[in-house]
């Protein structure tokens, strides 16, 4: 992609409400661009990072049998009566009229969705164990939007939802789940703590969250610096926050991100829609669920916190924008212009995502720029690094640059 064609650009000033190192980046970067408190437009870049960390979150919830499905944001309202979350998730939820004056919310998650869909489907046990998930819009009336992209009012979410046979096969379906999510985690170049936490609004159970420790974290987990094991510290009582409940080591106190959770729903949802099947003997029986969740457009301010320096956002190689970020430093020489074009032209030929600074800017500006967007490798081809035999590579992790000839670096991409 030319840059001089890119829709969006950078700033040279990040927004003076910026309250996160990801607030500042995303929009100073050209990643997004706020529309309303929690609101935000995802430009081409933005948009890139995003498809990619849905992709990796996709490949393996396909690992773990499950079925993508796309369900409607819009539901009716007497869904949520039937659980009741009608009433206990009244301060955030979204409600409109339609036509004939019927009420609907705008999900925050789609228990209330799936658990009928689901009951249409499943007749006997032969049906059980299934899980389905989708990639949506989710709609939350948060009091206080904030972070940047980490609490907004309108967000990407993966839900995924499983019915078993019985709390046995839940069990076994739940860890392969969570192993699954360890998975995406590590795809995604985040270090992400197993946290065991309360089931909080969406949830009566306990529940494990998935925390990706830093300082604009809103979550306090407590940490075993022997074996690893944390807490939220909200389940932990007073008198027991100084040591490991498994190993008794000494535990730690950190600001962490909560990047997903997982939830065994049991029979809640299944008793209010009476989702049940026919066992082997001929008997109904309720159908126990699973809940597990993970913020898709939280991932990229999450990413963005967790990998960042002073100059901008140092992206993993798996969900970055682009593989390399060649920058043209041509003087105004027509020769050069047209050697960097000729390279542009031939990495884009041999599969490398080339994200090309062609445009008439000074040096520096173009420099800063790729320091801030942030892609793994960035490229300058240049009068001075022609003449010392190829083009100036430097890693955006790393301070040396080297002289490496364009089949170098495709050898390396």
């Amino acid at each position: 992609m030319r840059y001089s064609k890119m829709f969006g650009r950078t700033r040279m000033e990040a927004p003076a409400d910026a309250d996160s190192a990801n607030a500042k980046f995303l929009i100073q970067g050209g990643f997004i661009e706020r529309e309303a408190a929690g609101i935000y437009n995802y430009l081409p870049l933005g948009m890139r990072v995003l498809t990619k960390i849905c992709d990796i979150v996709r490949e393996e919830m396909n690992a773990v049998d499950g079925q993508e499905i796309f369900m409607p944001v819009l539901a009716p309202r007497e869904n949520w009566k039937q659980t009741g979350r009608d009433e206990t998730m009244d301060p955030i939820l979204y409600r409109t009229k339609g036509a004939g004056d019927h009420d609907f919310v705008l999900g925050p998650s789609h228990e209330e969705i799936v658990t009928p869909l689901v009951k249409k489907f499943v007749r006997s046990y032969k049906d059980l164990p299934l899980s389905v998930y989708q990639i949506q819009a989710k709609f939350r009336n948060e009091p206080r939007a904030k972070a940047g992209i980490l609490r907004g009012r309108e967000f990407g979410m993966k839900d995924m939802y499983s019915f078993h046979r019985d709390n046995a096969d839940l069990d076994a379906y739940y860890e392969r789940a969570k192993e699954a999510y360890t998975k995406v985690y590590k795809r995604l170049g985040l270090t992400a703590y197993v946290v065991e936490a309360s089931g909080g609004a969406f949830a009566d159970s306990h529940s494990h969250e998935f925390s990706v420790v830093t300082p604009v974290g809103e979550d306090t987990i407590l940490v075993c610096e022997k074996c690893n094991f944390a807490q939220n510290i909200e389940i932990v009582k007073e008198g027991e926050r100084e040591k490991c409940p498994k190993c008794k080591g000494a535990v730690v106190e950190k600001k962490a991100i909560e990047a997903g959770n997982i939830f065994k729903l049991g029979l809640k949802y299944s008793e209010a829609f009476n989702l049940t099947y026919t066992d082997e003997n001929g008997k109904e029986v309720l159908a126990p669920m699973g809940c597990y969740g993970i913020g898709t457009t939280r991932m990229v301010g999450t990413i963005v916190e967790a990998s960042h320096d002073e100059k901008g956002i140092i992206w993993p190689a798996s969900v970055a924008p682009y593989q390399l970020h060649l920058v043209s430093i041509t003087a105004g020489d027509s020769a050069m212009v047209q050697k960097a074009d000729e390279l542009y032209d031939m990495l884009r030929k041999k599969g490398a995502q080339v994200l090309y600074d062609d445009r008439d800017e000074s040096t520096g500006k173009k420099l800063n720029d790729a320091d801030l967007i942030g892609i793994p490798v960035r490229v300058i081809i240049s009068k001075k690094s022609l003449e010392k035999g190829g083009v100036e590579v430097k890693k955006r992790n790393e301070k040396e640059a080297k002289i490496m000839k364009p089949e170098e670096v495709l050898a390396m991409l």
